[in-house]
């Protein structure tokens, strides 16, 4: 089934961050921003940044701001113009055509309280259990998912080795246009990642179900794939990932040395004291010439 190869190596090194203008970056987004930041510089890349807008209720413009503001204030500096994916809705809905014209998708009506009822847990999410793979729906307003095949994917992290997951019985048709119109998580940054040439995916571990299942759309559409790093995500006390859904606090730009120190700490990058008070470009700089994906933590999960 899996049988694309990973050109990424062969191309100029190209990373980006996406972040999500639901609210102001916390230190779990900076440990991501980072690892993928120094990853670009210390081959010698492009660093991009992307924000993922297309959930128009859940993103505000001034929090598109004050993410900017962030990044440049911690000294992460992006190479090209900021991609808005709510400027790329053409871009996607005719992927959405293309893939709806050759038969890989279908229409699907469940509601979340039946979803919830019906869908298995698995790995990485609940699994869709194909309620409406075969009805063969017509409704205008239902949200649309891809088929998946029998069989099973593969991706070779650059961190944890070989990951793979059966298709249909650990992941599932999953949603590529929402009831709404709306063109999923899924199929947009898909497109993302081809329109700005992206090499490399540096992410947090709980994204390893969506990079599987955008393998798997990059191969259909004809795309090449690019090489991946999945880093641990980074939990509150209680358990739960650092998230702003999770009220984490949000990055203070006053201490942004000092957040950075703590972020290649919790990145195993660190090899001077976590007391260094250096200024953010001399602590950049040092961590772009030694930085090393080894030292990484090995697991999905860190304590913050």
């Amino acid at each position: 089934m899996d049988t694309a190869a990973d050109h990424s190596g062969q191309r100029p090194y190209r990373g980006r961050f996406a972040p999500t203008p639901s609210g102001p970056l916390h230190l779990g987004s900076l440990i991501t921003a980072l690892a993928s930041f120094l990853a670009a510089r210390h081959a010698g890349g492009r660093w991009l940044l992307r924000i993922d807008d297309i959930d128009g209720p859940r993103c505000r413009p001034e929090h598109a701001d004050t993410i900017l503001h962030q990044l440049d204030r911690h000294g992460l500096h992006w190479d090209e113009a900021v991609r808005y994916q709510s400027g790329h809705e053409a871009a996607y809905q005719a992927a959405f055509e293309q893939l709806r014209q050759s038969g890989a998708c279908y229409r699907c009506t469940c509601t979340r309280a039946r979803l919830a009822a019906s869908s298995p847990a698995g790995i990485d999410g609940p699994v869709y259990p194909g309620t409406c793979r075969e009805a063969g729906h017509q409704q205008p307003d239902a949200a649309w998912r891809l088929r998946l095949p029998p069989g099973r994917i593969w991706l070779d992290d650059l961190l944890h080795g070989r990951i793979e997951r059966d298709l249909c019985r650990e992941m599932g048709d999953f949603v590529i246009r929402r009831a709404d119109g709306r063109i999923g998580y899924q199929l947009a940054s898909v497109i993302d990642e081809q329109q700005q040439g992206i090499t490399h995916l540096v992410r947090g571990a709980d994204l390893i179900g969506s990079s599987l299942r955008q393998k798997y759309l990059m191969q259909q559409l004809g795309h090449a794939v690019p090489a991946f790093l999945h880093i641990p995500v980074l939990l509150d006390h209680n358990g739960n990932k650092l998230s702003k859904q999770n009220h984490a606090a949000p990055l203070q730009t006053e201490t942004a040395a000092q957040n950075l120190i703590r972020g290649l700490h919790l990145l195993g990058q660190a090899p001077f004291a976590a007391a260094w008070h250096g200024r953010v470009d001399e602590i950049l700089a040092r961590a772009i010439r030694d930085w090393d994906p080894a030292r990484i933590p090995k697991q999905l999960h860190l304590p913050a």
